[in-house]
């Protein structure tokens, strides 16, 4: 049962996805190591999703992401596969080599294998980029809860980072200062002396 809600809140986030870049004329490209493929596959599984969908890069070695995505060897060297600077540069590669509005890159450890030191089972980098220039990244650590899982929750978050840049952007609008009375209220001063009223003449 959890599966099937999974299942149909992934449909659901997907769907939502492709009607809100479609409506704004926005493409899209996945960059995918740990998800193999999962988060192109949710959104193609969508019928008419092709005017959205440009293409998906699946990564899994690192000579792939140099290649394909042009991840530089010095960045897998000193940060590794599984990384925040890693997973940026899948992203921005997907966006210019597809020439699309918006990219997401996803790399992480889904087990039971492949934990280091310092980077634990359940631990996935995101990178989400735009044409406009804007880029998200976000770490998660799912822990140790299967590797189907895992990358089930990893598609979910990818859809929803997708989501984020994909809305228009709200420009902040200042404060208005308080408005000031035009005619400001004089305080009358008090009399100091009572005014004495001259008293009719006696006939």
């Amino acid at each position: 049962m959890a599966s099937e809600r999974q299942t149909v809140s992934t449909s659901a986030l997907a769907r939502a996805l492709l009607d809100l870049c479609r409506s704004r004329k926005l493409t899209i490209a996945t960059a995918e190591s740990c998800t193999g493929g999962l988060v192109a596959a949710a959104l193609t599984e969508i019928p008419g999703s092709s005017d959205v969908v440009d293409r998906g890069f699946v990564t899994y070695s690192n000579e792939a992401k140099r290649a394909m995505l042009g991840v530089n060897a010095s960045t897998l060297q000193t940060f590794g596969a599984v990384s925040k600077e890693t997973a940026i540069q899948m992203a921005v590669g997907a966006l210019e080599r597809a020439d699309v509005d918006l990219a997401v890159a996803i790399t992480g450890i889904a087990g039971p294998g492949g934990a280091t030191p310092g980077k634990p089972v359940g631990l996935v980098h995101f990178a989400c980029a735009a044409r406009d220039g804007r880029i998200i990244n976000r770490e998660q650590r799912f822990g140790a809860i299967g590797r189907s899982a895992v990358r089930v929750r990893s598609v979910v978050e990818a859809l929803r980072m997708l989501m984020e840049l994909a809305r228009p952007q709200t420009a902040v609008k200042p404060k208005r200062a308080a408005a000031t009375r035009l005619r400001p209220r004089v305080a009358r001063s008090p009399r100091l002396h009572p005014v004495k009223r001259p008293r009719p003449p006696r006939t």
